[in-house]
């Protein structure tokens, strides 16, 4: 026999309503039974506690026979067993016992009972009692009288038990009384369901494919409507946060993506959950390592002792480090643990300092430059001003011993313009005066400014511009300071008649100047700092003329320009100077 669909639903809600109702029998039995329980164990405490009172208020009730006189009568009051017990654990009255028994009961100091109100002023313990021989609860408190220290309140499990059972019997018979109500009301419920609840499956059938838009029909004004709005209300703000939590997670994903540290994060078991994609570069990593165990993935012992500390709870220091595969960076470990509450794991940061260190090592060399460079012309100058007051004979020596100080002292004076220079370049006190730049006519001042050096040497210099790079918006000034660093740089480290060429071309928005020369070259391992300063390509040689500033200089004065400054060798022999200026460099 086919059933029709009413009658499904009448079978269904019957079923549903009697599991419902089942359950909330069986959660309402056992909540009576805790709430039984705990109200049993609050009237033994509160009884205990009262009795403590009495006592506290009757301190001339010293005799034992009247305290167990006592215990009888109060027992008989409370209808609970009432066992009185001095400092010494020794029972003074007890209203199961009397007389002999009473004397022959043994101490009672070691009961827990006793012990727990002795170390928190109340206790409440379920155990079995050695002088009764039933399982009886406990409640004892302490008592301020002069004979009297712990006042207990027993009672037997077995009328517990049977106070708690009458609360079961009584749910039981609340289940059977509301079973007609439910068979009525799932008959009459099934006549409206069937519509309805087809909606409300069809409209869960559509969130479930992810279209949360309301539906236009209204659920209803009774409770089957209200569950449906409560949960289709429940249904939008979970939509809503889940796009919420999409979005911080997105900005989180986005964020981690473009730190420059290395984060990863790993759970409280040791597996790692996140790595960004610095950490991955850094470590070696890909996306597959995620949720495998961090010792598994991380191979650098210093990195998976801080993670290991950092797991335990523990505060890990920060750790200076250089990954195996990469030894010529360094970088900085710290990790911190996560909270119990947040789950439990570690956060470990890695922040590359490699350029730090970098910088502070060329602070260092520059310091130790700057200062032999000027140890140097100082220890001359004092050299030469000394010989000439021991010996101020000789006019000839005077006068070339005064040539050499001028020409010590002009190298002083030089090295700490420069310097004064780079202060001011570096602390941007130096601003562009644009002005159009005709490319020949710069071209041919920075020749003549070189010429007598070159006809020294019997060098020869070349010049080419393009017609698309014969004019330039810059500052003359600086630019001209940098053409004749860079070409006074090529005529020092030249040979003897050999040719220097100074082109300038255009691609685009941008003009190249490059200077080439035919001397040495630059070794590939220093083309990279040259232009630090006081840098040497050869740390044997001294420096043929000049402060050992000058193409940091032009470095600086090219990026003020909004440009770039570049060094290569040439294939046939020496090097080429190339900077890179766009056609219209910033104004400031």
């Amino acid at each position: 026999m086919t059933l029709g669909f009413r009658s499904k639903i009448f079978l269904t809600s019957l079923g549903v309503a009697a599991a419902a109702l089942v359950l909330v029998t069986v959660i309402i039995a056992l909540q009576r039974r805790g709430d039984e329980r705990a109200a049993i164990e609050a009237r033994l405490v509160s009884q205990a506690q009262l009795i403590a009172e009495l006592l506290s208020q009757n301190p001339s009730l010293t005799s034992d026979q009247a305290l167990d006189d006592d215990a009888d009568r109060l027992a008989q009051l409370l209808n609970s067993r009432v066992t009185l017990i001095d400092p010494d654990g020794r029972v003074l009255g007890d209203s199961d016992l009397d007389g002999e028994a009473l004397a022959d009961v043994e101490n009672h100091l070691q009961r827990p009972e006793v012990q727990e109100a002795r170390d928190r002023g109340v206790s409440l313990v379920a155990r079995y009692s050695t002088t009764v021989r039933i399982e009886m609860l406990y409640a004892a408190v302490t008592a301020r009288h002069p004979l009297v220290r712990y006042v207990r309140v027993a009672l037997p499990l077995t009328t517990v038990s049977d106070e708690i059972r009458r609360v079961g019997l009584q749910a039981v018979l609340a289940f059977a009384l509301a079973s007609p109500f439910a068979l009525g009301l799932a008959w009459l419920a099934s006549a409206f369901l069937s519509k309805r609840v087809r909606l409300i499956a069809d409209v869960a059938q559509r969130y479930g494919k992810g279209d949360l838009t309301r539906p236009s029909y209204d659920y209803g004004a009774d409770e089957l409507g209200a569950v449906a709005r409560v949960l289709d209300g429940s249904v939008q703000e979970l939509g809503h946060r889940l796009n919420e939590l999409s979005r911080d997670r997105a900005r989180m994903e986005a964020i981690l993506s473009g730190m420059v540290e290395g984060v990863l994060v790993v759970d409280g078991n040791g597996r790692l959950q996140l790595a960004n994609r610095a950490a991955q570069s850094m470590l070696h990593m890909d996306a597959s390592s995620i949720g495998r165990q961090y010792v598994e993935v991380i191979r650098h012992p210093d990195i998976s002792a801080q993670l290991g500390t950092a797991l335990r709870g523990d505060e890990a220091d920060n750790r200076e480090l250089a990954l195996t595969r990469d030894p010529g960076r360094t970088f900085v470990a710290r990790a911190a643990p996560v909270a119990r509450s947040g789950g439990g794991g570690a956060v470990l940061v890695l922040h590359d300092i490699t350029d730090l260190r970098r910088a502070d090592q060329m602070r260092r060399d520059f310091v130790a430059n700057v200062s032999h460079e000027l140890r140097t012309p100082l220890t001359a100058i004092r050299g030469y001003v000394e010989a000439l007051l021991d010996d101020r004979s000789d006019p000839e020596d005077t006068e070339r011993f005064l040539e050499i100080i001028a020409r010590h002292s002009s190298r002083m004076e030089r090295l700490v313009s420069d310097l004064l220079r780079l202060a001011r370049l570096d602390a941007r006190q130096e601003a562009l005066d644009l002005a159009p730049c005709d490319m020949h006519q710069l071209f041919h001042t920075v020749v003549a400014d070189v010429a007598q050096t070159m006809e020294a040497k019997r060098q020869r210099l070349t010049t080419a511009v393009d017609p698309d790079a014969s004019r330039l918006s810059a500052d003359p000034a600086k630019l001209h300071d940098v053409l004749r660093n860079l070409v006074e740089n090529a005529v020092n480290y030249s040979p003897e008649e050999a040719t220097i060429h100074l082109e300038a071309t255009r691609r685009g928005g941008t003009v190249s100047i490059s200077v080439s020369d035919s001397g040495p070259g630059i070794p590939s391992e220093d083309l990279s700092r040259v232009f630090e300063r006081f840098y040497r390509v050869d740390k044997s040689r001294s420096r043929p003329g000049g402060t050992g500033l000058g193409l940091a200089i032009v470095k600086h004065l090219v990026e003020l320009h909004g440009g770039q400054a570049a060094a290569e060798n040439r294939s046939e022999g020496g090097a080429r100077f190339v900077i890179t200026l766009p056609a219209t460099p910033p104004s400031s």
